[in-house]
């Protein structure tokens, strides 16, 4: 006697946990594992979620990008689950108060120079426990170098898919297909 599927089988949803062997993130993801359960606020919801991703959808935001996309919203607290990295393009630093996984050395005096301040996860839970006053942020997940090669096969029509070559020169990837002076363009 089986069990009644209905067509296309059950779906199971197991959330991914961490193989991180960290003890900091272990004790922060229990931390948030019991907030997301204990109060009814999806920003804790989503903190959990990212928590357990893998390093690759973790990636890390640069003071210059945090600066424009705080522009405006004084008082609240940028939060961004991976690191905050320095950026020397950027001269006046704003005040800024920013709680991330990790800060490399340059962006955590930049923000402390600037008069801003650089928060944990677990101080952040003391302070704003239901996210209230945060502004939520990521950083490019798609910047990549190996997301260049990924998507429509290089050389079919209206694709931009970077080709795996050994070296950018005349001789490799460059004939028919890549100039209009060899046949045709795409």
């Amino acid at each position: 006697m089986g069990i009644d599927i209905e067509a296309g089988g059950r779906v199971k949803s197991k959330a991914r946990v961490t193989s991180s062997a960290n003890p900091y993130i272990r004790l922060l993801c229990k931390l948030y594992k019991f907030l997301a359960r204990r109060t009814d606020s999806k920003f804790n919801k989503v903190i959990l979620k990212r928590l357990n991703m893998t390093r690759k959808n973790k990636p890390p935001l640069s003071l210059q990008k945090l600066a424009k996309l705080m522009e405006g919203k004084d008082g609240k607290i940028a939060v961004v689950v991976g690191p905050v990295t320095d950026d020397k393009r950027l001269y006046e630093v704003p005040k800024l108060s920013v709680c991330a996984l990790r800060f490399t050395e340059t962006a955590r005096a930049s923000i402390l120079k600037a008069g801003g301040e650089c928060l944990t996860f677990d101080k952040l839970a003391m302070r704003s426990p239901l996210g209230k006053g945060t502004v939520l942020l990521r950083g490019p997940v798609k910047a990549r170098s190996a997301e260049r090669h990924f998507g429509k096969a290089p050389g079919v029509p209206h694709s931009s898919t970077a080709p795996r070559v050994r070296a950018k020169g005349r001789k490799f990837e460059k004939a028919r297909g890549k100039r209009s002076s060899r046949g045709y363009k795409v």
